[in-house]
């Protein structure tokens, strides 16, 4: 697996994705971290890729930002193509067939996730390594490690757009607690038919966590 080359950025983060009935809910944390130095507090780790799809990236910010550009193309294609908009299964497997192929030269997991009118909203992971899951909820990033036991205790299925909302912000929000490569604001994406809307986290709005 190829190692951050030299000049490269980690991203260093917290990133995941939750669905509900009628779309999906995607949040990060905004920190860019190079080894112990924080190279950018405010970046923007959710990419869109299409009206309805985003991508929440983690690993080398280059590689991350380079597949995802190349995906956009390709889904711009396809709709110019096919004369309808891409389904998220379509997405997920561009992102996972550059990751795969390219193995040996990227630093890259990535998780997709968005509403299309075939399969309502739907969430899929790359993780290192090219493979492909599809998932209820997923988490990613070096923050990931500190949060798995509290989201498989408080996920469950059917959950309603607030709850999702909650779910990221309090899973982000306590791996910015813990992790010192993940911080600075959360932004959180919620994505239905109707479109997409933005909100961020501010420091001074973040969920209280025990710190000791």
């Amino acid at each position: 697996m190829a190692a951050l080359k030299p000049g490269e950025v980690d991203l260093g983060t917290t990133i995941m994705a939750v669905s509900f009935d009628g779309g999906v809910v995607v949040g990060a944390d905004s920190r860019t971290s190079t080894g112990t130095y924080v190279a950018n507090r405010v970046t923007d780790k959710l990419t869109k890729v299409d009206e309805r799809i985003y991508c929440c990236r983690s690993g080398s910010a280059a590689d991350t930002q380079a597949v995802a550009d190349i995906v956009k193309y390709h889904l711009d294609l396809y709709s110019s193509q096919h004369g309808e908009m891409p389904t998220v299964k379509v997405a997920s497997s561009l992102f996972q067939e550059l990751c795969y192929h390219n193995k040996n030269n990227l630093m890259a997991s990535i998780i997709v996730a968005g509403w299309d009118k075939q399969n309502g909203g739907s969430v899929y992971e790359v993780p290192l390594g090219g493979s492909l899951h599809k998932c209820e909820f997923s988490v990613a990033g070096s923050g990931s490690s500190y949060i798995f036991g509290y989201c498989d205790k408080v996920f469950r299925p059917n959950m309603s757009k607030e709850e999702c909302i909650e779910f990221v912000k309090n899973a982000v929000g306590l791996a910015i607690t813990r992790d010192g490569s993940s911080g600075g604001v959360i932004r959180i994406a919620t994505i239905t038919e109707d479109g997409v809307e933005r909100q961020v986290v501010y420091g001074n709005q973040l969920p209280a966590q025990y710190t000791g």
